[in-house]
């Protein structure tokens, strides 16, 4: 199983880490040894908002390839959901099976058309501008809609790590996981 992590400047770290942690405990933890997860992006390193500095594994590349697309929020999206270059790039991964989205990223699963008739939700900052992009807007922490999963604000990355754990390992592996990282159960 191949994984894409969408990194880009002025991107939230904690969006990003937040659904990553649990979902490499996947490959980590033996539930899924055939996990293998990239950091994407359309340049070689991003600075998020706040300055930290981080290297993509791949750079440029088509995202067709991969079975889950992962796409962080953050400051960043606002710009980039207008950014010709960035949405062609991202539509690359159109056949991508499962694509999910933590804030903000959900603009950008927007902007590419893959919330158009479904629910999705989205930092409660950035709710209103998720109308234009899909069928109805929610304050949930993780919306699924099949193929498409979306998390709330920052700290639903979590909660979307491990709902994705579930969806490709099974509740057991979630629960491990979720008392391996010392997160509350009931939430797995």
């Amino acid at each position: 199983m191949k994984v894409a992590f969408v990194l880009y400047d002025r991107m939230t770290a904690l969006d990003f880490v937040g659904v990553y942690d649990p979902v490499t405990r996947l490959q980590t933890m033996h539930f899924r040894p055939d996990l293998r997860c990239d950091l994407c992006a359309l340049t070689s390193t991003v600075m998020d908002d706040r300055e930290l500095e981080m290297s993509a594994t791949v750079v440029g590349e088509p995202l067709h390839g991969y079975d889950l697309l992962i796409v962080p929020g953050g400051y960043g999206t606002r710009r980039l959901q207008k950014s010709e270059r960035f949405i062609a790039w991202l539509k690359t991964a159109e056949k991508v099976p499962l694509k999910a989205s933590v804030c903000s990223g959900a603009l950008l699963l927007g902007a590419c058309g893959w919330l158009r008739g479904r629910r999705a939700t989205t930092h409660a900052g950035a709710l209103t501008e998720l109308a234009a992009y899909c069928s109805q807007v929610v304050s949930e922490r993780v919306v699924d809609e099949g193929e498409v999963i979306t998390a709330g604000g920052v700290t639903a990355a979590i909660d979307l790590g491990l709902h994705l754990v579930r969806r490709l390992a099974g509740a057991a592996a979630a629960q491990q996981i979720a008392r391996q990282m010392e997160y509350p159960a009931a939430l797995a």
